[in-house]
């Protein structure tokens, strides 16, 4: 059994298969209907409801997509729709701003716009500022309107957000955090284990079982493939997988640790990989995406995976008791097939931090077809270490060039000792024709891709030795 809040009310589940989504759960069991169904990948945004949940004496509140998340995730928080922000027959300042500024039109998407918006009022009042620009357009990265444009929404965002008044969710919150506190842990071990020990135990025991972090990938076998998981594991209830360490000479990251939850982390020392992560599919995915989940999918277009074999990260993997580190690049074994052995997980992912008085230069470049929420037709990344005008360190990286993300060991080799200019570069870059074979498909062609990878090689010599050229290449691009 589950206990959550919807709204202000408790609710326990006990009685819902296990892969049953929360916006199946709103619009068939609990009659609420504002949250759409668009597009069942979590693409739309349609769908976006918001949650609540304990962060030390207050509440955090997050946006995430209802389609590609499962019932279980909502156990010890409270879940909030748009049916939940009228109150006393008087609308929401967010439904309000909506209203002002003419920012809806045919409606079907504007449920879930509202509640982006509203998720960025909560963290923005928490944060005592008001939003700039481009804290809203992040916010509504996965939020599509197909009817209008996106400027009354922004207007509107800015109007909710610079007038956030006192709403019934303020006024309650010490009550709701009270609630939240007092409701009951899950009490299936099997579905719900309290620890990392547990974890193993229950794992080992049962290794036909599918893990559950973030869910955002796995969902979509139940929404798109129409396939019924009737065994999971969830990691939501286990604190010690979600956390973030800084180490003197690594970056330990629990594997159910969500992306935005490394955002800032990884920013103050790797600024490009967090830069990427701010592409990684839309603030809703990320909001409940893990870094284990992605790593585990050995998807070839799988954004992490690029970044950290550039890092020479590893993995801390566990099997009941026992425990061992692989490097990453021994991980992937071929498309979604990996090392990971019956029973086996991965408990934390390990990144190296830049040395004392290093010169080395992470570099990352993601190529899509649009600027957020998209999928990368390649992903490069490049770290590199130049002293006296050599290149005396390379790790180079792509997704979206093999059937796994993969470094490019003859481009390295190609550069190691050599002068860190454009010669050296073209050489370089045309043993990219040894390191991959890249397929066509409807994200992009092979002869695309091969050219895009190497014209980012170029893109990195200009940035680190000359990066007002590539300014003034790009004022008109």
């Amino acid at each position: 059994m589950i206990q959550f809040l919807l709204n202000d009310r408790i609710h326990r589940e006990s009685a819902l298969p296990a892969d049953t989504t929360v916006l199946q759960f709103l619009r068939r069991d609990a009659g609420r209907c504002g949250s759409k169904e668009g597009c069942a990948s979590g693409d739309c945004g349609a769908c976006t409801v918001v949650v609540a949940e304990v962060q030390g004496e207050s509440l955090r509140y997050t946006a995430i997509n209802a389609c590609l998340t499962f019932i279980s995730a909502l156990q010890g928080k409270q879940l909030i729709t748009v049916e939940d922000l009228k109150h006393q027959g008087q609308l929401h300042s967010v439904q309000q701003a909506m209203v002002d500024n003419h920012a809806s039109q045919c409606g079907f998407c504007t449920p879930g716009f509202v509640m982006s918006v509203f998720a960025l009022q909560k963290q923005q009042q928490a944060a005592a500022r008001a939003p700039e620009r481009d804290d809203i357009l992040h916010a509504l990265s996965g939020n599509l309107c197909r009817c209008t444009g996106y400027r009354p929404i922004v207007d509107a965002a800015l109007q909710a957000c610079q007038q956030p008044g006192n709403d019934q969710f303020d006024q309650r919150a010490a009550f709701t955090l009270q609630q939240l506190q007092a409701l009951a842990p899950a009490e299936d071990p099997l579905l719900f284990p309290a620890s990392i020990a547990e974890l193993a135990e229950v794992y080992q025991a049962n290794p036909q079982a599918r893990l559950l972090a973030g869910g955002t990938d796995l969902a979509l076998e139940v929404t798109q493939r129409h396939h019924r998981l009737t065994k999971l594991i969830a990691l939501s209830q286990i604190a010690e997988m979600k956390t973030v360490e800084l180490h003197p000479e690594h970056i330990a990251i629990g594997a159910a640790a969500t992306l935005s939850a490394c955002l800032s982390p990884l920013a103050a020392e790797y600024p490009d990989f967090a830069a990427l992560l701010t592409r990684f599919a839309s603030q809703q995915i990320r909001n409940q995406g893990t870094f284990g989940g992605n790593i585990a999918n050995a998807s070839p277009i799988g954004d992490s995976g690029p970044v950290l074999l550039a890092l020479g990260a590893s993995l801390l993997l566990r099997c009941g008791d026992q425990q061992r580190l692989l490097p990453l690049d021994q991980f992937y074994l071929g498309y979604r097939h990996t090392a990971l052995q019956p029973g086996e997980f991965i408990e934390r992912i390990i990144i190296p931090r830049v040395p004392a008085e290093s010169a080395r230069v992470l570099k990352v470049y993601k190529v899509s077809k649009r600027l957020d929420d998209d999928i990368s037709a390649v992903c490069g990344a490049f770290h590199i270490e130049v002293q006296d005008g050599h290149v005396t360190y390379a790790r180079i990286a792509f997704g979206g060039m093999a059937a796994v993300a993969r470094r490019a060991e003859h481009c390295e080799q190609l550069l190691l000792g050599q002068p860190w200019q454009v010669s050296s570069v073209e050489r370089a870059g045309q043993a990219l024709l040894q390191d991959y074979q890249p397929i066509s498909d409807f994200r992009a062609s092979d002869s695309y891709r091969m050219q895009v990878a190497i014209n980012l090689l170029r893109r990195c010599l200009i940035e680190t030795t000359s990066p007002e050229t590539l300014m003034r290449v790009t004022q008109y691009v």
